[in-house]
Formats: C-alpha cells, structure tokens, sequence
C-alpha cells in the first residue's frame, strides 16, 4: 500500500496483520478522486477518519495538504502501525496537523474535545451494523463536529444492503469498489 499523491507520494505504508480490513488501492483512488472534485483540493482542510486502521486513508490526506488530520484507532498494533506510518509521510517534509486518538469512534464523539471537520470518513468493521453507523452520524451531528461543507464517506460491504442516511444527512452518491462501496453524503445544517 502506497501514499498515491502529494509530498509523500510514493512511500509505501505499512499494514496491520489481521486486526482490521484495509480499503483496497481502488477504492482509495476513488474516494480521494470524489474528495477532490468536491473541494478541488486538500488545502486548508480538516480531516477526521473515525477508525483508522493503517491510517492509509487521513495519512494520504495530510501527504495531499489538508492541514487537520484526526486519527482514530482502539486497536493498540494499529496505533504502532499509524505512528510509523506517519513518520513515514512526514519524513523529510513536514506536513499538516495529525493526531492520533487512542480510543473507540463512539467514545472519541462523547468525550473528544469538539473540533469541525470538512471530510469524515467512516470506515468500520462490517459486522459493524447499519444503526451503529447512524448512531456515530447522529453523535458528529448533534456534538457539532461537522463544517457547514462537510462530506461524510461511510464505507460499507457491498453484498449489504443500501445505506440509507439519517436525518440531518442526504445522501449524494454510491460507488462500488468489489467487495466495498462507499456511500458519500452531505450534513444539512
């Protein structure tokens, strides 16, 4: 697995030996390629990816610019994998704002102090069900997580059925990437 672009393109990450499931090249290439059409680029941008794994996904963010990037990852070799990772980004080019949280997605929404976020990806376990994704989509809504332009990108099996959106949320688009789709929508402020 590799950084696809900006100031780290190129270096190749490392991955976590069965403790979770990474997004696949494809599907990264694509959902960096919806993120860029959607604001044009990285600048300036704050990023949150509520379970990080690898930290592949808010790491290649911070390569492309964005100047937030939030991390957050329970599983304690995941944790030793995203620091190396990020040392790794951030070798010889210093890079945005990164912070990794030790904790759960829901825990980090109840307790982390509020920061806003333009893109929130969420990307967790598939035995993960729908009401447990929608219950984090209420807690980012309700503790004022989101900017006013925030794009929110939940990945989710494809052999599942549809993800429908919870109120204060619309729906925008779905791509499929073979065993992953991701459903992107928009906060309604």
């Amino acid at each position: 697995m590799r950084i696809i672009a900006g100031v780290a393109k190129g270096r190749t990450l490392g991955t976590v030996a069965g403790a979770t499931r990474p997004t696949s090249d494809r599907a990264r290439e694509g959902l960096f390629s919806s993120l860029l059409s959607e604001f044009g680029d990285f600048l300036g941008l704050h990023m949150l990816d509520l379970f990080g794994g690898s930290g592949a996904i808010g790491l290649e963010a911070l390569s492309r610019g964005a100047s937030i990037v939030h991390i957050i990852e329970r599983d304690a070799d995941a944790q030793k994998t995203i620091e190396n990772n990020y040392a790794l980004v951030q070798k010889n080019q210093p890079v945005g704002d990164f912070h990794l949280y030790a904790m759960s997605a829901q825990r980090f929404l109840s307790d982390a102090p509020k920061e806003k976020y333009h893109i929130i990806y969420i990307d967790p376990p598939f035995e993960f069900t729908d009401g447990e994704v929608k219950e984090l989509l209420s807690k980012l809504h309700t503790g004022e997580f989101l900017k006013a332009d925030a794009l929110i990108a939940v990945e989710r099996t494809t052999k599942g059925s549809k993800f429908d959106w919870p109120d204060g949320f619309t729906g925008a688009r779905e791509r499929k990437y073979g065993a992953a789709s991701i459903f992107y929508g928009h906060y309604v402020a």
